[in-house]
């Protein structure tokens, strides 16, 4: 029974909820890049180049077949992913939380004068306007 509420535990911990979140998130979103680059940025390749498919270039040495297409296939839509996750993903967000991130205030250099209310340094032990003593911060 103990290593029930173990696991219990383990699984409804704020760490697992959230990867199994960003597990589901990144499967939807991964259909959505595939189908971006598959039916939009392919075939403007291709309208290009004037190929769609690159799978059948070969060469064949000693009877063995080098099917580098498919290799070509597999690098031209990994580049095309990961320019699209970079320029419509992650540049937003950095973009987001750049404007989001506010920097704290710098230390004061002056303070107020309590009796005159001029402003004159942190340091000062005495106001340069009203001459009045200032207790030592």
């Amino acid at each position: 029974m103990a290593t029930f509420q173990e696991f219990k535990k383990f699984v409804l911990r704020g760490s697992v909820i959230d990867l199994a979140v960003g597990v589901v998130i990144g499967a939807a979103f991964t259909a959505v890049v595939t189908n971006l680059v598959a039916g939009f940025i392919t075939p403007l390749i291709a309208a290009i180049v004037g190929k769609k498919d690159f799978s059948k270039l070969q060469f064949i040495v000693h009877n063995s077949k080098f099917q580098y297409g498919l290799f070509v296939n597999a690098l031209i839509t990994f580049v095309l992913t990961a320019a699209v996750v970079f320029f419509f993903v992650v540049k937003p967000i950095n973009s987001l939380t750049a404007r989001a991130r506010k920097e704290p205030p710098p230390d004061p250099t002056t303070k107020k004068c309590p009796e005159c209310l001029s402003e004159i340094p942190v340091d000062a032990r005495r106001c340069a306007y009203c001459t009045t003593e200032l207790a030592a911060a």
